[in-house]
């Protein structure tokens, strides 16, 4: 496997899905801005859609993986068997919950965000369009078993480019919805459920080749599923930690007007380094380290948890300095045009500065949670993750009454490095993980690199500040184009100074 070939090929299905999506919120911040239809919108498809995450983004792969590759080892007749066995419990426990949210879908909405209970017609808004798209778990996530089953054969561009129906669905309705006057909250909440069951399609398509599907009448507890299924949920809380604690900020971001809103947007933007940096890395590292560990290929171990971290730094650490830099500009730049009023964008570029503070440490605990998890450890990082959520929560409501929702994306960034380091050390102790000679002067490069790649970004957006104004209209595009400058920049710095080889290109681990 090639590391930077796999992770370009998962990223830029990936980046493509980031646009993609991108053009999609555009729209929606256009028609909805950020009042209380939109609060009930984002609150209705935050909730299956960090499921979706949790399941998709590499959690559901962490515990899946190492085990549906150890049974490879014995022939497809028992990898089919197991990999069956996991789907159809799957498909009776999504199933199940997706009927109980439906029954009971003003307690649990009421339970998500608390802050819309005195505001009845929110609320109830709320509720029947969580109705709607609650069935978009069931699945998506069935549709992420497909997407584990591919990454297990080192068969990532499916998986990568399935979210892009989503986008592409909801970006027609918001089209077609707008012109003809429809109430357009209802339109995007169906076609979330709809997309759902496309992406499902889409990757069955791609799976057939690798596994046979059928229905079991009875289910077998066996051993090995039952260890499997032992290690979920821990998995699922581990790798998805910084979802979770996202969602924790929407509920408590329910008590504030628009809140929820500000958070979605700042959090999208963020999100689309995230999903290069630590989920494509994450999760293509993931099936070669499992058999390297089985191997017991102490070399290729290091070299491959090496890299990675690396990689890392060098995808999220640029980004993290821009982001900082310009947080208003680029905010403003994507998404302050019609209902996106000029406190929307105040308000939702202060959430993205804070975000971007933690954003290197929201990749990090993908990679690091990657190494625990190809050694068939669940546990620890989930202990580890159970702490930092509850230092979240802490730092939210301990002072959100003081500073109101500002202090959610500052308590993630926190709560995020809190659980970093503690991987990272915790790595070290059990020896699961060691440097190599080179890293720390890659790292200093790297770091170079960013810092002047930064000084370049904020030359371009205060030097030519006045393609970014509020009022002019090809602001979005200008700002593309001083990003893609800056990524030039730094390629070109990182090559010269190599804290880029061309030779990592070729390389092979």
């Amino acid at each position: 496997m090639n590391l930077i070939k796999s992770t370009g090929t998962f990223s830029f299905f990936t980046v493509l899905s980031r646009i993609s999506g991108y053009i999609r919120d555009i729209l929606i911040a256009f028609f909805l801005g950020t009042g209380f239809i939109a609060d009930a919108f984002f609150v209705a498809f935050r909730i299956p859609n960090t499921f979706r995450r949790l399941f998709s983004e590499g959690t559901f792969n962490a515990a899946f993986i190492p085990s549906y590759t150890s049974e490879q080892r014995s022939g497809k007749i028992k990898s089919d068997k197991f990999a069956n066995q996991v789907f159809n419990i799957l498909l009776i426990v999504l199933f199940l919950l997706v009927i109980i949210v439906e029954l009971f879908a003003p307690f649990f909405v009421s339970l998500l965000a608390p802050g819309f209970i005195e505001d009845d017609q929110k609320i109830d808004l709320a509720v029947k369009l969580t109705r709607i798209t609650f069935p978009f778990l069931l699945f998506v996530s069935l549709a992420s078993f497909f997407a584990a089953i591919l990454n297990s054969h080192n068969r990532f561009a499916a998986a990568a480019a399935s979210p892009i129906i989503l986008n592409l669905i909801l970006i027609i309705t918001l089209l077609i919805s707008a012109n003809i006057g429809d109430q357009l909250a209802y339109q995007l909440s169906y076609a979330v459920t709809i997309s759902g069951i496309i992406q499902l399609l889409f990757l069955y398509i791609f799976v057939k080749k690798y596994f046979s599907l059928y229905l079991l009448i009875k289910i077998n507890f066996n051993q090995k599923i039952k260890f499997f299924f032992k290690k979920l949920f821990p998995s699922i809380f581990a790798a998805g930690v910084t979802q979770i604690n996202v969602l924790i900020g929407t509920i408590i971001a329910s008590f504030q007007a628009g809140a929820v809103s500000y958070l979605y947007y700042a959090d999208r933007i963020y999100q689309i380094n995230l999903a290069i940096a630590g989920i494509a890395i994450g999760v293509v590292i993931l099936p070669q380290l499992s058999k390297y560990i089985q191997s017991k290929n102490r070399e290729k171990i290091n070299l491959i948890q090496n890299k990675s971290i690396e990689l890392c730094l060098f995808l999220s650490l640029p980004a993290s300095i821009a982001l900082l830099l310009g947080s208003e500009e680029i905010v403003s730049a994507l998404f302050g045009y019609g209902s996106f009023n000029e406190q929307s964008i105040i308000n939702s570029s202060k959430a993205l500065f804070y975000f971007a503070f933690g954003l290197p440490a929201f990749a990090l605990i993908k990679i690091f949670s990657s190494f625990f998890f190809a050694n068939n450890d669940t546990k620890n990082p989930f202990y580890i993750s159970l702490v930092s959520v509850a230092l979240n929560v802490f730092i939210s409501v301990y002072y959100f009454k003081e500073i109101g929702f500002i202090i959610i994306p500052i308590a993630t960034s926190i709560s995020s490095w809190f659980n970093t380091i503690i991987l990272f050390l915790y790595l070290l102790n059990k020896d699961l993980f060691k440097f190599n000679k080179s890293f720390l002067i890659q790292f200093i490069k790297i770091t170079f690199a960013s810092l002047v790649m930064g000084i370049f970004f904020y030359f371009m957006i205060t030097e030519f500040s006045y393609y970014l104004d509020d009022d002019y209209s090809l602001k979005a595009i200008f700002i593309l184009i001083f990003v893609l400058l800056s990524i030039l920049f730094y390629l070109l710095v990182s090559f010269l100074i190599k804290a880029f080889k061309l030779s990592d290109i070729r390389a092979k681990y």
